[in-house]
């Protein structure tokens, strides 16, 4: 399942849902949990299963409320149908496994790993539960709120450091689960600089996708978290090298030194542009 974008939509706003299917997502995430009020819950889960229930040309995942808050058995009933299940204050690899007990084999999970003090402390535990994920996410709200922090970024827009540490080992902790590692969203809908400079920046550092409130933010997530022609033929070279020179340990290539790293990191480039390597 390729996940470059993700965009979130209201579970009761059902005249969204297809707009936001042909936004050019890779998938969409209807949500049940932060964007809907409490009062709105049955509503919104009536939208989600009518839609569900029809096809779509899109991967679509269900934002379910927490496991713990009394609403599961009928979130999950909503969700039946959906692609996977975006998990919210997942509190590492026990949590994934109490969900996905209620869950079809098929159905895969989103957890969003960092919304709670406790989650962080198991951000290393997914690869226990990798066989169930699609990837590991994370937030940049709730945490602060759970600590009566003021919030979690600087004037300027950047993470505290508490949060950029957080990111970090979201981004780790995907990766040591062998599963995508994808950003949170950029809050800030109308600045579309700020968002390219924000997702570059998640490209670059490893993440593979990217969350999306809008979809107008959905072209710029898919370009940055889309290798491009340049990258792929580097990528490319650097494979040719060491398919003409399987027994070597450093190679030049253009005038630079590349080794194990290098042809691991082209190869990695290659699957995210579905290229065989």
């Amino acid at each position: 399942m390729r996940l470059r974008s993700l965009l979130f939509v209201p579970g009761d706003r059902p005249e969204r849902f297809a707009k936001a299917a042909a936004s050019g997502a890779d998938a969409i995430i209807l949500d049940l949990e932060d964007s809907v009020a409490p009062d709105a819950k049955t509503r919104a889960r009536a939208a989600v299963a009518d839609y569900l229930s029809g096809s779509a040309p899109v991967s679509r995942f269900v934002r379910i409320n927490p496991v713990d808050g009394g609403q599961l058995d009928a979130d999950l009933e909503a969700a039946i149908g959906a692609d996977g299940i975006v998990l919210p204050k997942c509190e590492g690899a026990a949590t994934v496994a109490l969900l996905a007990d209620r869950l079809s084999p098929a159905m895969t999970i989103l957890p969003i790993a960092t919304e709670t003090p406790q989650a962080v402390f198991q951000l290393g535990s997914y690869g226990a539960v990798a066989d169930r994920l699609c990837g590991l996410t994370w937030g940049a709200e709730d945490l602060p709120a759970a600590i009566g922090a003021a919030g979690s970024r600087h004037a300027d827009g950047r993470y505290t450091a508490p949060y950029e540490m957080v990111r970090a080992m979201t981004l780790f902790g995907a990766h040591a689960a062998g599963v995508a590692a994808i950003e949170t969203v950029y809050p800030a809908i109308r600045d579309e600089a700020g968002l390219a400079a924000y997702a570059a920046r998640g490209a670059f550092d490893g993440f593979t996708g990217m969350m999306a409130l809008h979809p107008a933010q959905v072209p710029i997530i898919n370009a940055a978290f889309t290798p491009t022609a340049d990258q792929v033929a580097q990528a490319r070279a650097i494979v040719a090298a060491f398919a003409r020179s399987p027994g070597a340990g450093v190679l030049m290539l253009d005038g630079k030194m590349i080794d194990a790293p290098h042809l691991t990191q082209a190869r990695k480039l290659l699957a995210r542009a579905d290229i065989d390597a």
